[in-house]
């Protein structure tokens, strides 16, 4: 199988603060993923260190088979957009266009032109003059002009209004419907990417949490509600997200290897939201725990 994206036990480390720790990742070619976590999670760590704005402290990345920006034909094949849809605000989008022309060499003139009259832009326009979502959108052309083999997009809707976020979601997955490309998405907004993603990673406090194609996800996690009962009961193949107990009744998340046939369980189906949840909580409680944990021995 074919890799975008390949890491093997990377870290990134600021003293002593690790931002990504222990990272074993492998994303299949032709996705859209989702890179999914709160704030302070790992993600802009991790897509800076796949498009080589920072270098491991731990461990190794591999994209496109290859070491990110390992030259400048590697940086032609992967598209960038950063957190803060970065654009030059004296510049017009003349010159944007025409700064891509000449940085990137198979820089599709005709699509960015078609992108920017699309959106009802004008070129003489400056940069500093668009709005949020316009100047979201020109980052976004200047990307996909590149004609990337992966494109890479952190929080690019994060600061958006909920039209100007459609909007630019809808303009992405033109882009991939016409073209052989790979994305990587992050957000936190889980409703976002549940409507464009098609596999989804999940980081929790530098770690990561869980992997996979979103239908596989969906398939393999259920909620359990039945009477109450020891998580350490059930069969192995059912692992535990996250439960919650009364006195007579329990209501877990699972994730499980086959159909749950005990007949004492009121089985659920779930959303992408409430699995992506349930991981967040889950990561916290483990942090607590541990943070619990060190407490005693100091005690």
């Amino acid at each position: 199988m074919s890799w975008v994206l390949d890491a093997q036990g990377l870290g990134k480390r600021y003293g002593r603060r690790w931002a990504l720790r222990d990272c074993d990742l492998q994303i299949p070619a032709g996705h859209v993923v989702g890179l999914v976590g709160p704030n302070g999670a790992g993600k802009t760590t991790l897509l800076h260190l796949a498009v080589g704005l920072l270098a491991p402290s731990a461990g190794s990345i591999a994209v496109l088979d290859r070491a990110p920006a390992a030259d400048a034909v590697q940086l032609a094949r992967v598209g960038f957009v950063a957190q803060d849809t970065p654009t030059y605000a004296r510049l017009s989008i003349a010159d944007h266009l025409h700064f891509g022309a000449q940085m990137n060499p198979a820089w599709d003139d005709a699509l960015a032109r078609q992108r920017i009259a699309a959106l009802d832009l004008d070129q003489g326009q400056r940069a500093g003059s668009l709005s949020g979502g316009q100047r979201a959108q020109l980052a976004l052309t200047l990307a996909v002009a590149k004609r990337p083999e992966l494109l890479v997009l952190d929080e690019p809707v994060a600061s958006l209004d909920p039209l100007a976020r459609r909007e630019f979601l809808q303009s992405l997955m033109e882009f991939v419907a016409d073209g052989d490309v790979s994305v990587v998405l992050s957000s936190h907004l889980v409703a976002d990417l549940e409507r464009v993603c098609d596999y989804v990673i999940v980081l929790v406090d530098s770690r990561l949490q869980v992997a996979g194609e979103v239908d596989d996800l969906l398939a393999s996690h259920r909620r359990l509600v039945g009477p109450r009962r020891d998580p350490g009961s059930l069969p192995s193949g059912q692992e535990v997200i996250e439960e919650s107990h009364t006195d007579r009744q329990s209501t877990m998340l699972v994730r499980c290897d086959g159909p749950v046939l005990d007949p004492a369980w009121t089985v659920e189906e779930l959303s992408l939201e409430d699995i992506v949840l349930a991981y967040m909580g889950h990561a916290d409680s483990a942090r607590r725990a541990r943070g619990r944990q060190g407490l005693e021995v100091l005690s």
